[in-house]
């Protein structure tokens, strides 16, 4: 993808800047307040980066834009097959990843997976649940040791109740992409 690419005098990155931002903004609220990322935004989102990449970059682009929607969709899909995050998480990085192509999308996935490392550190320490955080990542441990276990409902992110506080991961992949897309935009690195 071109970072430079313009139609009606605004870059792709600019008007990913324009869509990306406020849509992940709303999802993330959404997520804070309900828990979960309606399918109609990640759809919408989805189907908007597919429209602007083809409408920039022809058919190369869709390919990109496809691409990046399932390296979004395969980042997650295993922690959500192991009930450790909400479809909505999978499919808000999967639409964002139409927007950033494969490369982008993994770069913003992998910063996210750290602002959320963070965030549940904050999260931890401020409520004082250390010795929770340390019971329920043993069990995480034992339920992935096992293939009879992994997949199933033992171990899941629900099943801590309130012995842990849930993150809503819409909100660090929010975070991770508006970093990743930001250093792009100021030129930190190419795509």
């Amino acid at each position: 993808m071109v970072g430079e690419a313009t139609m009606f005098g605004m870059s792709y990155m600019h008007l990913t800047a324009a869509i990306v931002v406020p849509a992940t903004l709303l999802a993330s609220w959404i997520d804070y307040k309900d828990r979960k990322v309606p399918n109609w935004l990640n759809a919408a989102l989805a189907l908007a980066g597919l429209a602007a990449q083809t409408a920039f970059f022809g058919w190369h682009g869709l390919a990109m834009g496809a691409a990046g929607l399932l390296v979004g969709f395969a980042v997650l899909i295993v922690p959500w097959a192991m009930h450790g995050m909400g479809a909505g998480d999978v499919k808000l990085m999967a639409a964002i990843g139409a927007w950033f192509g494969p490369w982008m999308c993994l770069i913003a996935f992998v910063v996210g997976a750290l602002v959320g490392g963070v965030i549940a550190v904050v999260m931890i320490a401020s409520q004082k649940k250390w010795a929770f955080a340390r019971s329920n990542m043993q069990t995480i441990m034992a339920k992935v040791s096992r293939w009879d276990t992994a997949f199933g409902e033992y171990g899941s992110a629900r099943s801590f109740g309130s012995t842990s506080s849930l993150l809503p991961y819409g909100i660090p992949l929010t975070i991770g992409s508006w970093i990743v897309l930001g250093a792009t935009l100021c030129g930190v690195w190419r795509v």
